[in-house]
C-alpha cells in the first residue's frame, strides 16, 4: 500500500515545482542560506500540495483512466489503492502541507490553497473545455514561480519571467495533447473528451505560434535581465533555449514521450546536457559577472 500511495503521488512530476528556485535564482540569492532553506522548504511543501492534487484527480478519473492503455496502470485504476485508503491520503497530505504553508508565509498559504482550488476545478470541469485545460496547466506553473517569490524578500524580478513561464508551460501543455493525439490516434476522445476538440494540424499551429513567442520573449528578457539595464551577458544563454526548444518539438515529431514532459526532461540525454548547460551558464552570469 505504501509502495502504491507513493506512486499516486507522482514523484516523477514534482520536477516541474523546481521553477519555485526562479525567483531566488533570478534575483541574485542562491547563495544566501536563510532564503535558500525558505525556498527549500516550499518547494517540499508544494510537493505535498501537487501530490494531494494528483491523487483527487486520480480517484476522480479512475473510471476513464481503466480505458487507457498507460493510466490503467496507476494505483487507484488498477485497484492497488483502495478508494478509501486514496480519501485518506488526501486528508492527511492535507493536514500536513497546508498548515505548514501558511506557517513559513501567509501569502505562500493562499497561492497553495488557490492552486488546489485550481485543480479540483480542473479536475472536474475545466479540462473538458478545449485549451482552457491547457491555459490552466499553465497558470499553475506562474503560481509555482510566484510561490517561490512570497517565501523571500524579493528585490527584482523581471516580469519577462512570468511571460516565459506562461508561454513554455503552454508549449509543454499543448505538446502534450498532441502526442496524446497520436498515441491514441482515433480513440483519443474516449479516453479524454477534451481531444475531440483538437487536430494534429490545428495543435501544430498553436506550438508554431508559440514557439516563435517563446523565442522572441526570451530574447527579449535578455536585454533587461540585468536590473540597470545596462549589461546584455544574458545573451549568451539563447542558443541553449533555441536549442532545447527545437529539440522537444523534433521529439515531438517523432515520437509519443512527450505525452509526459517530465518523462522527456529524466531520460533524453541531449535535453538534459542542454538544460545543464543553460543553467550553468546563467548561474556564472547572474552570480559572477554581473
Amino acid at each position: 500500500m505504501l509502495k502504491a500511495a507513493i506512486e499516486t503521488l507522482r514523484p516523477r512530476q514534482w520536477i516541474k515545482n523546481l521553477v519555485i528556485f526562479a525567483g531566488i535564482i533570478f534575483d541574485g540569492q542562491l547563495t544566501q542560506t536563510g532564503p535558500l532553506l525558505r525556498v527549500s522548504a516550499a518547494v517540499f511543501i508544494f510537493c505535498l500540495v501537487s501530490g494531494m492534487t494528483y491523487t483527487i484527480n486520480d480517484l476522480m478519473d479512475r473510471e476513464h483512466d481503466r480505458l487507457h492503455p498507460v493510466k490503467q496502470n496507476r494505483p487507484i485504476a488498477s485497484g492497488r489503492l483502495s478508494v478509501p485508503q486514496a480519501i485518506f491520503l488526501i486528508v492527511l497530505l492535507a493536514l500536513i502541507s497546508l498548515p505548514a504553508a501558511f506557517y513559513l508565509s501567509p501569502w505562500f498559504g493562499l497561492v497553495c490553497i488557490g492552486y488546489t482550488i485550481l485543480m479540483l476545478l480542473y479536475s472536474k470541469w475545466l479540462k473538458q473545455i478545449k485549451i482552457v485545460d491547457v491555459m490552466v496547466l499553465a497558470l499553475g506553473f506562474v503560481l509555482r514561480v510566484l510561490a517561490g517569490t512570497l517565501v523571500i524578500k524579493v528585490n527584482y524580478l523581471s516580469p519577462w519571467l512570468f511571460v516565459l513561464t506562461t508561454l513554455l508551460a503552454l508549449f509543454l501543455g499543448f505538446g502534450k495533447r498532441y502526442s496524446e493525439l497520436k498515441l491514441l490516434d482515433s480513440q483519443a476522445g474516449s479516453f479524454r473528451k477534451v481531444l475531440k476538440g483538437y487536430s494534429l494540424p490545428l495543435l501544430t499551429q498553436y506550438l508554431q505560434v508559440i514557439l516563435a513567442a517563446i523565442l522572441i520573449t526570451y530574447s527579449l528578457y535578455t536585454f533587461s535581465a540585468h536590473p540597470d539595464g545596462t549589461n546584455y551577458t544574458m545573451m549568451l544563454t539563447i542558443p541553449f533555449v533555441f536549442y532545447g526548444i527545437f529539440h522537444y518539438l523534433d521529439i515531438l515529431q517523432s515520437g509519443t514521450m512527450a505525452a509526459s514532459p517530465e518523462e522527456v526532461i529524466l531520460s533524453d540525454r541531449p535535453l538534459q546536457v542542454t538544460v545543464i548547460l543553460w543553467a550553468a551558464s546563467v548561474m556564472v552570469i547572474l552570480y559572477l559577472i554581473y
